[in-house]
């Protein structure tokens, strides 16, 4: 059970720090704008955990205005991909399953906290296994 709090609060720890208000959009759009070349904004943060007898594999990469996250399972399968975004006129938050057939709830409804959290795109690829309850109820809570 530590370990399961352990990777929830490294996990929420790693997607809080990568909020983003709009004064913050409204720099990087500058900075964008006066650097295009400029690659340095790039952060990786990977790290596992075992949650349930299930070894759990995150990789976040943080883009300028995009992130890119992977969370796999005892493979480097890459599993189901998930575009997420804010949409107009309510500033809701539409995701949809680009590779992996029929998205379900799991994937989907990370990729869609990822955006609420942080205010960014997110492209998430999602390798867990469909047969764990545990795991999905885990998932729920980040």
């Amino acid at each position: 059970m530590a370990g399961e709090v352990s990777a929830l609060s490294q996990l929420v720890d790693s997607v809080e720090s990568m909020k983003v208000d709009e004064k913050s959009k409204q720099q990087n759009a500058a900075a964008a704008a006066d650097d295009a070349s400029d690659n340095s904004s790039v952060q990786i943060t990977c790290f596992s955990d075992i949650v349930n007898d299930v070894t759990l594999h995150f990789q976040i990469i943080r883009l300028r205005n995009q992130i890119y996250a992977w969370i796999g399972c005892d493979s480097a399968k890459l599993g189901r991909v998930y575009a997420a975004a804010t949409t107009r006129p309510h500033n809701t938050v539409s995701v949809t399953s680009i590779i992996g057939g029929v998205s379900d709830n799991t994937g989907s409804g990370i990729a869609r906290r990822i955006v609420l959290k942080t205010g960014l795109n997110v492209i998430l690829a999602c390798n867990i296994p469909k047969d764990s309850l545990m795991l999905e109820v885990w998932f729920h809570y980040i």
